[in-house]
This record gives C-alpha cells, sequence and structure tokens, in this order.
C-alpha cells in the first residue's frame, strides 16, 4: 500500500513538471468529457420532458397548418397556435364514440411572459397537478399559478401564500409587450406545487375567463357581444382516446372530414426527436474529436517523457524498481490525468446545462437543469480512464522493455 502511495505521489510531481503540457492535455480531456456529459443531461431531461407532458394525450386537434407547430404550442407551449377553433366543433368531439376525454385550451394571452390557459380542471388534474397554497378557480377571472410562474411574479417576501388575492392583468400575445387588458385583472386564487411538467410554466384560469377578457374588448354594444358568444372558439383539444381504433380511425375522419386539423403528438415528436438528434450526434461527435485529440497529445507528451526521464528511469532501477512499477508510474501519470479531467468535466458540462436551461427558461422553452445527476454519467470517469490508459500504453510498455544496461550507458 505504501509503494502505491509513493508511486501516486511521485507521478504527481512528474505530472506537473511539465505544467503547460499538463494543462493542455486536461483542457482537451476537459472540453470532450463536458460537451459528453452536457448532451446527457440535455438529452436525458428532453426524453423526460416529452414523456411527461405527453403522457396520456393521444390526439391533438387545432385550426389548419403544421402539425409540429400544433404540438409545440399546444402540449409544450413553446410556440404560437396555427389558429383558433369553433367551439362547436370541439363539442362534436365530445360526443364521439371513439374519444374519451377532451381537454380545451384557450391561448393568446400572457403575464410576464407567463402563458395564461384558459381550460377545465380536467387538464391540472391530467397531470396530477395538486395545490401548494389556495384552491381551484371557482368563478371567472380566477387563475391558479403553476409554480414556475409563481417564483417569477412573486416579490420578494410575496412567496406561496402571499400570492394568494394578488390581481394581475393579462397582456394580449404569448410574449408579452402586447395590449394590456387593464379592464379585466385576474385574481390568484391558487398556486400549484412543482409537478416537473408544463403546468409550472403556465397560469391557468376558466376557459369562460379568457371568452370574458376578449368579447368585451372586442364587443362594441350587447349585440356585438351576443354574436360573439354565439360563436365562441378555442385554441387546441387536447384528446384521449376509448379505444386503440381510434388512433387508426379518428385523425383520418377529423382532417379528411372537417375543417379540423388532427396531430398525433408520438409521430411529430418522434419526427422532432430525429431533428435535435442531428445537433445531439454533432456535439458527440465534438467531443468524440476532442477527446481523441487529447489521447494523443497524452501519448506524445507521455512518450517524450520516457525519453527525458532516462536518468531517472535508471536510478529507479538501480534502487530496485522493477519494470512494470516503473511501467505503472506512466500510467498513473496519466491516470491522474483523467481523474482531473474527470471531475472538471462534469462540473463544466452541468455548468453548460444550467446556463442552456436559463436561457431556454428566459424564452419560455423546455426546461433544462444543471442540478440533475444521472446514472449515465459514472460511465464518464470510466470513459477519460480508458482514454488516458490507452494513450499510455506505448509509453509504458517502452518504458517496462527498456534495458537497464542501455539506460545506464545513456545516462
Amino acid at each position: 500500500m505504501k509503494q502505491i502511495a509513493y508511486l501516486a505521489r511521485l507521478s504527481w510531481h512528474y505530472l506537473w513538471s511539465r505544467p503547460l503540457a499538463a494543462v493542455l492535455n486536461l483542457l482537451l480531456l476537459t472540453l470532450g468529457l463536458a460537451a459528453i456529459t452536457l448532451v446527457l443531461l440535455v438529452a436525458a431531461q428532453l426524453d423526460r420532458a416529452f414523456e411527461r407532458n405527453l403522457g396520456g394525450i393521444d390526439l391533438v386537434v387545432g385550426a389548419k397548418g403544421s402539425p409540429l407547430q400544433l404540438i409545440l404550442s399546444g402540449v409544450f407551449h413553446i410556440d404560437v397556435p396555427t389558429g383558433n377553433i369553433a367551439l362547436h366543433e370541439v363539442q362534436a368531439l365530445e360526443q364521439h364514440p371513439l374519444v374519451a376525454q377532451v381537454i380545451p385550451l384557450s391561448l393568446g394571452d400572457s403575464y410576464r411572459g407567463y402563458r395564461i390557459v384558459g381550460t377545465t380542471p380536467g387538464y391540472a388534474a391530467h397531470y396530477g397537478a395538486v395545490l401548494a397554497h389556495g384552491r381551484a378557480w371557482q368563478a371567472p377571472m380566477e387563475a391558479v399559478l403553476g409554480a414556475e410562474a409563481a417564483r417569477g411574479m412573486a416579490r420578494p417576501g410575496h412567496e406561496g401564500a402571499a400570492l394568494l388575492g394578488a390581481a394581475f392583468v393579462g397582456s394580449h400575445g404569448l410574449g408579452g409587450g402586447g395590449h394590456a387588458h387593464g379592464e379585466h385583472p385576474y385574481t390568484v386564487a391558487g398556486v400549484l406545487a412543482p409537478c416537473g411538467c408544463v403546468l409550472d410554466r403556465l397560469i391557468l384560469t376558466s376557459t369562460e375567463s379568457v371568452w370574458q377578457v376578449h368579447e368585451h374588448a372586442t364587443a362594441d354594444d350587447e349585440e356585438d357581444l351576443a354574436i360573439l358568444r354565439q360563436e365562441r372558439e378555442v385554441t387546441v383539444a387536447l384528446l384521449r382516446y376509448r379505444t386503440p381504433l381510434a388512433a387508426v380511425t379518428l385523425p383520418r375522419h377529423i382532417n379528411a372530414g372537417t375543417a379540423l386539423q388532427a396531430a398525433a403528438p408520438a409521430i411529430e415528436v418522434t419526427r422532432l426527436l430525429r431533428l435535435l438528434g442531428v445537433g445531439a450526434d454533432v456535439l458527440r461527435a465534438f467531443g468524440g474529436v476532442l477527446l481523441a485529440v487529447a489521447a494523443l497529445s497524452v501519448f506524445i507528451a507521455l512518450w517524450n517523457a520516457v525519453r527525458e526521464r532516462r536518468a531517472d528511469i535508471a536510478m529507479l532501477r538501480m534502487l530496485g524498481a522493477p519494470p512494470g512499477r516503473v511501467a505503472g508510474l506512466l500510467l498513473s501519470e496519466a491516470l491522474w490525468l483523467a481523474l482531473l479531467a474527470s471531475a472538471l468535466g462534469l462540473l463544466l458540462g452541468h455548468g453548460l446545462a444550467e446556463v442552456l436551461g436559463r436561457v431556454l427558461l428566459a424564452q419560455g422553452l423546455l426546461p433544462v437543469s444543471g442540478w440533475l445527476w444521472l446514472p449515465a454519467e459514472a460511465g464518464v470517469p470510466l470513459l477519460a480512464m480508458g482514454v488516458a490508459a490507452l494513450a499510455a500504453l506505448l509509453p509504458a510498455l517502452q518504458a517496462y522493455r527498456t534495458d537497464v544496461a542501455d539506460l545506464l550507458s545513456h545516462t
């Protein structure tokens, strides 16, 4: 054990005897491992977000347009809707024998970048959301805040329950900055506990609230108001099938026989993930190139180290160090690099993921966190040690096979 500790200490000093080369090798290994860590974190969290937000939604129905845009706007709330659809058409879908549940969503307004969604209590129930404070809405113009929206809206000292009863005014448009509906303020009735789903970023209210705000903003008199009430619309409808047979017949029936568009989330998200996968593959390949360059750099550094340390190796052999221990000295030096690069690469990868998450959050996109640790990350140090060991293999073999008499003749 003492010999191992001595070997590790000696290899550590040898590593930093050439600080510039050590820093360069460490930097290359760290960047490669950080890129791979970032890909692991982002891919895992996007997969979880897609799975969590799409769970139980078999079909999304909305206005004609891009099916992917319909999914992104109606399920993930990261795009603009394709338009509105008539309420009576959604009610007809509720009566369809192949449909088990319809959840209508009305979009169009926001507050401080958080989307105001008019819907039914079934929307929160679908994701298993529970209230952390207050109660659900019971009347028009009452709202329930998602956990993230509540944090973004709260003033210091007014978080959580302190938000209950607070009033706010929505503005037209999904990105904020539009016309404020000042005559129709919302009142906070409740705050949802974090659910790790899309509800965290939303402000929920009744569909009647959205209708009321826009009808009064548009109508000039009672007659106009009555006409608008007869022509009420929603933005999208989330459907759940009653039987698997519906997946074969219902989308075709809606797309061909009505003015609506039906998009299957599973199909569109698979297409989206294929597009995102190209970027992930590029980043993964970039990390692989950096690791390959790092391995070559470590190999060259250790190969030169064997030539530079001929006198040291001769001294160690004269003092009785066996060839295996001399080879282990070089291998230990490479493993020190791997351990340092693993720690720095993991930290840098998580830091980049956190920065990326904050950027995505500011834009109202899918959340990504750097505070998540994945079991797959255990492979990052193993990968680093494998690369380092491979790079040190030939230099270590050279040191192992070097003859003592030959060393002494050249020292």
